[in-house]
């Protein structure tokens, strides 16, 4: 290693199987829920064990997005990491998960970083060693948690899709959801609205949401949209009941004009907020029907409103 470059290292115990943990980072859908700041992850190409990622995520409450290439090595229970444009200071970053089984199930994981700074200016060198540092004692306790609770909670996590067939084009039903600006005008459960887009393609939605009993509820969610077939979200806002939301829109036309448009949401319920939400004598499933109920009405009434938008325009 030159003069120039430098390497930090950390850790954490994790309380579950080392495969479980690798499985976890190694499929970049997981990544909202094991990072708070990860909005989502695209694969953009892959070849065996090498694959191209692009990340969108909030780097001081705005959304970012940059490209990674990432080798997986399943056998080794290894994932390295180099990102291919940096961002200035940083000229240059890799680095490498390592996940060590240790006895009684518990798993040691490492976190390696190498870097350089733009010009090798040692003041700037010096700011991304303690970013480094910062972001990683930060973000491995989060990630501890995220994985453990997966493996222990499982019934925590809730993914369900509604979908409605619509006789006109993706583009137009995409058109609807993604000018979520006008929802308080078109959309009956949406009280108030507000839309940021201060990069095109990536939102950031703070909206009220009324309920089927007449509660109301603030919310606020970052948006990535990708014309004219999906919009990917995560609540960075969250009603009480939930730990976790992330979901999509995705509209999918096909040869004979008709389009299929569906609303996905994955949630993980917060245990310790069931009775407070829903009453002392409700349990895990009863959580899982009202949140199950409450968005679905919600999407439904979404996708029928986008329905009957892009049908009004045609195909």
């Amino acid at each position: 290693m030159d003069a120039n470059t430098r390497q930090a290292e950390h850790s954490i115990v994790v309380h579950a199987p080392a495969r479980e943990v690798y499985r976890m980072l190694a499929e970049v859908e997981n990544w909202p829920r094991l990072f708070p700041p990860s909005i989502y992850v695209d694969r953009i190409e892959q070849r065996g064990d090498e694959e191209r990622i692009r990340i969108w995520a909030t780097a001081n409450g705005e959304p970012k997005n940059w490209i990674s290439r990432r080798t997986l090595d399943p056998r080794g229970l290894r994932i390295t990491f180099r990102q291919e444009v940096s961002a200035p200071p940083v000229a240059a970053m890799d680095g490498t998960w390592l996940i060590d089984e240790r006895p009684g199930g518990e798993t040691v994981l490492r976190l390696l970083h190498s870097f350089r700074a733009v010009d090798d200016d040692p003041a700037n060198l010096d700011w991304i060693e303690r970013a480094v540092d910062e972001n990683s004692r930060a973000e491995l306790p989060g990630l501890k948690a995220a994985v453990e609770s997966a493996v222990r909670d499982s019934e925590l996590t809730l993914s369900f899709v509604d979908s409605i067939e619509i006789d006109g084009s993706a583009r137009a039903a995409y058109d609807f959801v993604n000018e979520a600006d006008r929802w308080s005008e078109r959309l009956p459960h949406v009280a108030a609205v507000q839309l940021t887009e201060d990069t095109a393609g990536l939102q950031v939605l703070r909206m009220e949401t009324l309920t089927e009993d007449g509660s109301a509820h603030v919310t606020e969610s970052v948006r990535v949209c990708l014309p004219h077939n999906r919009i990917v979200y995560k609540q960075t806002t969250l009603p009480a009941l939930m730990e976790l939301h992330t979901g999509y829109w995705q509209f999918d036309q096909l040869a004979d004009g008709v389009t299929t448009a569906s609303s996905q949401h994955t949630v993980v319920i917060r245990a310790d907020r069931i009775a407070a939400v829903l009453g002392q004598q409700a349990d895990v499933v009863e959580a899982r029907r009202f949140i199950r109920n409450a968005l679905g009405a919600n999407s439904r009434a979404t996708l029928a409103h986008a329905k009957a938008y892009a049908e009004k325009r045609g195909r």
